[in-house]
């Protein structure tokens, strides 16, 4: 179900401000998420190895926690470094430690084998680090896996039919746009679209200026889709007739959509995400509306995914279907099963060579 040995995102970096100890399932297990004295992040099992209490009803000791149980006292790295009224520590004793990165305000966890974990794997988005992009960072939690989310951003043909009032615009987006190019990459997928001489989609016309929101535009979005669930969508609209399919940029204005998928559970997944732009200048209102605009058409799509995560637990029997619209996606989920699979054979080859007993299902063959 989980690819385990790639990069995820845990956590915003305002999360974790004011010494917060914060807890957050990834991939089906519990993680103790702070800040240090020092200002690193670490992230530990949130789980005390004595009697099991989660180490984030415990405490922030500078650069350690202490479990409010018994008093254990933990060090960044997992080691148990104090048993008040014990002098001698086992030193196997203490919990799991995972690889993190704070990069770009985003929080990054490895959640598998540490000795791959190799930060410069971590995908590049410069916009979010770049101060004229201009946007506000927020978080959504569905009841629904991940891989559906990662569905519906591969699908921009939806936008006609469930954003027609918010980010779409109106239903001949489905009808009269094709993909221009779809470029199959070895870990993601990039799809160009192009949307010309249409009337601006409601939550563009509600942030432009009053003599620009009447007239057409020229619309191309482009999505690139990285493994295991990593969305970024470079958004442009101009007006309509003035050559930006040709690379005249006059009066253009553009955008930059962030979004990354992070498993909780196989049924449930964090939702991380921004909405960039570059022109808003000394007025905040514009990130304020279109971060408004936004979180209504996620919460469009958030209903419709939800639905369909009820009825695939309803009938586990039922096989999704795929049609002309659906190349990006398929291809992303042919990849990801592939390093799944891959993965699970390296598991299976290490637990054999340790002499521990292999499952059939560890290592992707039927039982």
């Amino acid at each position: 179900m989980f690819l385990k040995n790639c990069w995820y995102v845990a956590a915003w970096d305002h999360e974790l401000i004011d010494g917060k100890l914060l807890a957050r399932t990834l991939l089906e297990e519990a993680v103790l998420l702070y800040k240090s004295e020092t200002g690193r992040v670490v992230a530990l099992q949130d789980r005390c190895c004595h009697r099991g209490v989660p180490l984030h009803l415990g405490r922030r000791e500078g650069d350690c926690v202490r479990c409010m149980y018994h008093g254990l006292k933990f060090d960044p790295s997992g080691k148990c470094i104090q048993i008040p009224g014990q002098e001698l520590i086992p030193p196997k004793l203490g919990v799991r430690s995972y690889p993190v990165v704070e990069k770009d305000h985003l929080v990054w966890i490895w959640m598998g084998d540490p000795s791959k974990a190799d930060p410069a794997e971590i995908i590049d988005f410069p916009y979010l680090r770049e101060p004229r992009w201009k946007g506000i960072p927020d978080y959504m939690h569905y009841k629904a896996n991940w891989l559906l989310i990662v569905d519906n951003l591969s699908d921009f043909a939806h936008l006609a039919f469930v954003h027609t009032k918010t980010l779409g615009g109106s239903e001949e987006y489905a009808y009269k746009t094709k993909p221009v190019a779809i470029e199959r990459l070895p870990r993601g997928f990039r799809v160009e679209r192009w949307h010309m001489d249409a009337p601006p989609p409601p939550f563009h016309a509600k942030v432009l200026p009053a003599a620009e929101k009447a007239r057409n535009v020229d619309r191309r979005n482009i999505g690139h889709m990285h493994i295991p669930g990593i969305f970024f969508l470079e958004s442009m609209f101009s007006p309509a007739g003035s050559g930006s399919e040709q690379g005249r940029r006059e009066g253009t204005r553009e955008y930059r959509n962030c979004q990354f998928m992070t498993p909780e559970t196989r049924r449930t997944t964090h939702f991380f995400w921004t909405y960039l732009n570059d022109w808003e200048g000394e007025d905040p209102n514009i990130s304020r509306s279109l971060h408004q605009s936004l979180i209504e058409g996620f919460l469009e799509d958030k209903h419709l995914i939800e639905a369909q995560q009820v009825v695939i637990d309803t009938d586990p029997t039922f096989e999704l279907q795929a049609i002309a619209s659906d190349a990006a996606l398929s291809h992303f989920r042919m990849t990801f099963a592939k390093l799944v699979a891959q993965e699970e054979a390296e598991r299976g080859i290490v637990q054999a060579a340790a002499g521990k007993p292999v499952k059939p299902h560890e290592i992707g063959l039927k039982a």
